[in-house]
């Protein structure tokens, strides 16, 4: 992708920098906090908490299938403890990937696990929606040191670069 301006993938009328990443369910809002962005924020949240809640209603209905099966007491301590263990690692990975980029091969590694876990990042969505949207502080993060970085690039330098004084 290039920088400069009328090349195919600058739009028209563009100043040629940074362009900033979208977030799922926000595009590019994020960066001004305009068009609806404290609606989806709200609806974010709304959205999360009552997916997992639920998903816990699934959950629930899953521990009485079990505990219909009579499969005992160790089995239904170890479906318990796998969902609660896999929901508290899947809330802790989803709330760090808030703040740095995760690592894909860990991310490949842990699909199953955070698959089972989904109500944990399910609130670690619903957690972060009340602050900020969900990503928003990495992005910005990413965004703003683009944005300085283009603009030390792009500044003029003044006076003649070959009638420096160089230090011996």
């Amino acid at each position: 992708m290039s920088d400069e301006p009328g090349t195919p993938d600058t739009p028209a009328g563009s100043t040629g920098g940074p362009r900033p990443e979208p977030l799922r369910f926000f595009g590019t809002s994020w960066v001004n906090h305009d068009d609806g962005y404290t609606a989806r924020r709200i609806g974010v949240a709304v959205g999360s908490l009552a997916a997992a809640v639920g998903s816990c209603l699934v959950l629930r209905l899953a521990y009485e299938g079990v505990q219909l099966a009579d499969t005992g007491a160790f089995v239904t301590v170890l479906v318990v403890a796998m969902f609660a263990i896999c929901s508290a690692l899947a809330f802790r990975n989803t709330w760090e990937s808030f703040g740095k980029r995760p690592d894909p091969e860990r991310q490949a590694s842990l699909r199953g696990l955070l698959a089972i876990g989904f109500v944990g990042s399910l609130l670690a969505y619903f957690f972060r929606s009340l602050a900020e949207a969900p990503g928003e502080k990495l992005h910005r993060a990413e965004y703003d040191t683009a944005v300085r970085e283009h603009e030390r690039r792009t500044t003029r330098r003044s006076g003649n670069p070959s009638k420096k004084k160089r230090k011996s």
